[in-house]
C-alpha cells in the first residue's frame, strides 16, 4: 500500500512543530540566506517556497525518517553504539548529513552551497537545535531544518534570477 502525498505531508509538518519548529523559523533561515540577493524579499515569500519544498514526498520521508531516528535515541531505543553517537551527534557521524543532503539535492548546486553555508553558521532555530540542552536529541533533526531552509532558498533564487544582485 502506498500511503497518500497529503498523510505524508501533514505527518511531516506535524512532526516539526511538535519538535519545535515553526514556519516563521524556517522563513527566518530563508531570509538570512538569500535577503543579501534579493532587497525585496519578505517572510511571505519565503514562506511560499518553503511550503513547495515541504510538498515534495522525498522531503516528507527524510522528515519522518530523521525525527523518528532522534525520538528512538531519546527514548533509549537504539543499539550500541549508535545510540550513543546520536546522543553525543557525533562530529564524524555523518548520516544525519547524508540524510538531510535528499532535500537540498532536488534544488540543484546552489542548494548544496546553501547548506554547507546555514549547516557551518547555524543561525536561528538551527543554534537552539544544535545547543544539545535538554532531553530532546536533534541530531537529524537540524540537518533537516537545514536543508528545508537551503532548498527553500535555492528554489526561490531559481525563480526570480532577475531581481538577485548576483546576475547584476
Amino acid at each position: 500500500m502506498v500511503i497518500k502525498g497529503e498523510t505524508l505531508e501533514n505527518k511531516a509538518r506535524q512532526l516539526l512543530k511538535d519538535r519545535g519548529v515553526e514556519m516563521a523559523d524556517l522563513a527566518e533561515l530563508v531570509l538570512f540566506l538569500q535577503k543579501p540577493y534579493i532587497e525585496d524579499l519578505d517572510l511571505a515569500t519565503c514562506i511560499e517556497h518553503i511550503d513547495s519544498v515541504l510538498s515534495k514526498r522525498e522531503v516528507h520521508n527524510t522528515i519522518i525518517t530523521g525525527i523518528q531516528l532522534d525520538i528512538l535515541a531519546e527514548e533509549k531505543k537504539l543499539l550500541h553504539p549508535l545510540q550513543e553517537i546520536l546522543e553525543e551527534d557525533e562530529g564524524l557521524y555523518g548520516i544525519d548529513e547524508i540524510l538531510a543532503l535528499s532535500i537540498v539535492n532536488v534544488y540543484g548546486s546552489i542548494g548544496f552551497t546553501n547548506y554547507g553555508y546555514i549547516d557551518k553558521v547555524k543561525p536561528g532555530i538551527l543554534a537552539k537545535l544544535n545547543s544539545h540542552e535538554g532531553p530532546q536529541v536533534h541530531t537529524f533533526l537540524d540537518d533537516i531544518v537545514g536543508a528545508i531552509a537551503a532548498a527553500a532558498a535555492s528554489r526561490l533564487a531559481h525563480s526570480q534570477p532577475d531581481k538577485s544582485s548576483i546576475t547584476q
